[in-house]
């Protein structure tokens, strides 16, 4: 039996209705930077990124069709350094065209989940040093202090089921990817 090659994610393409008006949601807010615009045939494309490394980890895809009332991306993730920076994009979201906005944890990440302008969800997240058993999903008061956060976190993750270190996880998860199984 041949071993699969290994991937690894790189980006995201999304239909959308009002380019520039996308556009301008993911850099002004996300901060995300133009790295490419142009059309393509009768598509207009803007690639944006936030690390030299990548040339673009989202396009906007102009394209989407109006009577489109449904988005068949689940979610665009985009990782953050810390609470401070989870708690400006809880705050500013809805200043900046974002609805539906909400602050949960999974145990292994907190997050906050807000519908771009053109109602795809998006999720900022920090991740946890823990492992727990997914799906998990938990309202959280990013008002309280960052220590009371992390001290209701864990007590919350440690309740759920496969809680351990994410190191450990991370771990047992390698020896799966060498298996094969």
């Amino acid at each position: 039996m041949s071993e699969t090659p290994a991937v690894n994610f790189s980006h995201v393409g999304i239909f959308v209705r009002d380019i520039a008006r996308m556009a301008r949601f993911y850099t002004d807010f996300l901060g995300l930077l133009s790295s490419d615009s142009g059309e393509l045939g009768p598509v207009s494309m803007v690639f944006l990124s936030r690390d030299p490394r990548d040339h673009h980890q989202i396009v906007l895809v102009s394209g989407r069709p109006a009577e489109a009332t449904f988005s068949v991306i689940n979610q665009v993730s985009l990782r953050v350094e810390d609470l401070a920076a989870l708690r400006y994009f809880y705050s500013k979201a809805a200043a900046h065209g974002a609805t539906d906005v909400h602050a949960v944890t999974h145990g292994n990440a907190l997050s906050v989940y807000f519908r771009d302008p053109e109602g795809n969800r998006v999720e900022v997240f920090i991740d946890t040093p823990w492992y727990v058993t997914q799906p998990s999903r938990e309202p959280i008061d990013l008002s309280l202090p960052d220590e009371e956060l992390w001290r209701w976190a864990e007590a919350h993750a440690s309740k759920l089921g496969g809680f351990q270190p994410i190191s450990d996880w991370q771990q047992q998860f390698r020896k799966r990817l060498m298996h094969g199984s």
